[in-house]
């Protein structure tokens, strides 16, 4: 959640005549588009109702469906039973609103990394990755530094280097044990896997069926819990939603793709 920041201003380009023109607008003006209506702040970890395509910070939405199965804005059920199935990081919208709040994202990664601290945790890879990126951004531009092409392809070079030589990238890693459910499948040699917080159950599904030498992904289902996870769901939301306060690996088993059946009851 975050408030505040109201009386910037934002150029607008239109075009009304061959020469373009520009005008300047308060971000207070389009505050309903970037702002999520269950905390009234600005979006952070932007998630969209793939139903109705309406936007809500992803903390706000989760705590709201544990007890709904409605969108909050529009109340349309967005599932009967599983409604955090049915809802989707929006990447877009948050790189817009990070654009358009001036040091928005600084403060919510310092945010983020007093909270990991205060919980004597690691800070994950990439809020490290994030916070520094933006943190040199915005010196160079203090400084009026400028960097010439020679020192930008050696910096390059080194980094290339450096990516090289680690085996993971540096976002946020999850570590999985994926485990055999069914006597119709066989289990993994290797089934402590480690990969990135933002990779989906559909690239397990891929992984797993290579593994396997399966035909199709398809035929899949990966559960956590006993609760079969919709294909788009990202890792990170996973463990967020699903294996909250439990220790690591996050165990997932997987299973052949069921079919409903039809049962008839007769009555007697």
């Amino acid at each position: 959640m975050n408030t505040g920041q109201e009386n910037w201003l934002l150029p607008v380009a239109w075009f009304e005549t061959p020469k373009m023109l520009t005008r300047k607008i308060k971000l207070w003006d389009i505050n309903a588009h970037i702002t999520c209506r269950l905390c009234n702040g600005y979006l952070i970890d932007a998630t969209t109702v793939t139903e109705c395509l309406h936007t809500f910070c992803r903390s706000c939405l989760v705590k709201y469906l544990e007890e709904n199965n409605t969108c909050p804005t529009c109340r349309i059920v967005i599932h009967q039973s599983h409604p955090l199935q049915y809802i989707g990081h929006d990447r877009t919208m948050q790189d817009i609103v990070y654009k358009l709040v001036p040091g928005l994202q600084e403060a919510e990664m310092k945010k983020q990394r007093e909270f990991y601290h205060k919980l004597g945790m690691e800070v994950p890879g990439d809020i490290k990755g994030e916070t520094c990126s933006a943190k040199q951004h915005l010196d160079s531009h203090r400084n009026g530094e400028t960097k010439t092409d020679e020192n930008s392809n050696k910096e390059t070079s080194e980094e290339k280097q450096e990516e090289d030589n680690d085996y993971h990238r540096s976002d946020e890693q999850v570590s999985i044990c994926l485990e055999c459910n069914s006597s119709k499948l066989r289990g993994l040699k290797r089934k402590w896997i480690r990969c990135s917080a933002q990779a989906t159950v559909l690239h397990l599904k891929k992984f797993i069926a290579k593994k396997l030498n399966l035909s199709s992904f398809n035929e899949l289902d990966i559960l956590c819990n006993e609760e079969i996870l919709g294909k788009d769901h990202t890792l990170k939301f996973v463990v967020v939603t699903r294996w909250r306060f439990k220790k690591a690996p996050l165990l997932l088993h997987y299973r052949p793709k069921m079919d409903l059946l039809m049962v008839k009851v007769t009555i007697q």
